[in-house]
């Protein structure tokens, strides 16, 4: 059955593209509008954008609404107060959050989904697949199917000690990396635990990235959050 819905959505993905889709300066196929992204959901409504204020206890810190990432400056705007994942993903969080919530811990989102066109802001500044997506193939974020987060106290919000800042790009944020404090390898360690254990698969470089599987699945997306905020 699974692989009947795959076939459908990879034709599905075939008629998007030829329906005239705009195409990046790097020749990727992306969503800009409304109407498309209306259009992928036709007959796959498990495609659709959820906004992560819906989960319980969450933290919405998202650092590039602000100047507090590698960039140093605001690449969202500066009123921006929600993200997004897509259906499957949204709720395998939701199940994370559940877990945590279990345990007395909430979830921080850094970041979650992010329009293409900052993708190919990021490409410009850094062009290094460790810790940038190439805009030729887009990334997770683009497709609403990766989040990056940290952990806090669920009763005080404090941030839980994390091996790093989040965007720091030494080793030090590397998932292997053993050269910090018990209780950071440990905290790092359960984060990890509980993601993989709802289907998310981290990224070996950064300890705080988690993507879902099946990236072929959904479209690139540059949608800014404006026009995300006027979806029901």
């Amino acid at each position: 059955m699974r692989s009947v819905m795959i076939c459908l959505i990879i034709s599905d993905m075939h008629n998007m593209k030829a329906q005239n889709l705009p195409t990046s300066t790097y020749g990727l196929p992306f969503i800009n509008s409304i109407s498309l992204y209306q259009k992928s959901l036709l007959n796959h409504p498990e495609k659709q954008m959820i906004p992560l204020s819906r989960i319980p206890e969450i933290i919405l810190d998202l650092r590039y609404a602000t100047k507090n990432n590698f960039m140093g400056k605001n690449m969202y705007p500066e009123n921006t107060k929600e993200t997004y994942l897509r259906r499957p993903v949204f709720m395998a969080l939701d199940s994370v959050a559940m877990d945590f919530a279990r345990k007395g811990i909430c979830l921080i989102i850094y970041d979650a989904y992010r329009p293409y066109f900052v993708t190919e802001a990021f490409w410009d500044s850094i062009k290094d697949e460790h810790y940038a997506a190439n805009p030729a193939k887009g990334s997770g974020h683009n497709r609403g199917i990766s989040v990056d987060l940290g952990l806090a106290d669920i009763d005080t919000h404090r941030p839980l000690p994390m091996p790093t800042t989040f965007d720091n790009f030494t080793d030090t944020a590397h998932q292997d990396f053993s050269g910090i404090d018990a209780t950071r390898i440990l905290n790092r360690k359960l984060l990890k635990q509980v993601m993989e254990k709802y289907g998310f698969i981290p990224l070996s470089t950064e300890w705080w990235h988690f993507s879902w599987n099946d990236a072929a699945d959904f479209e690139i997306l540059d949608l800014n959050f404006q026009q995300l905020s006027t979806l029901k």
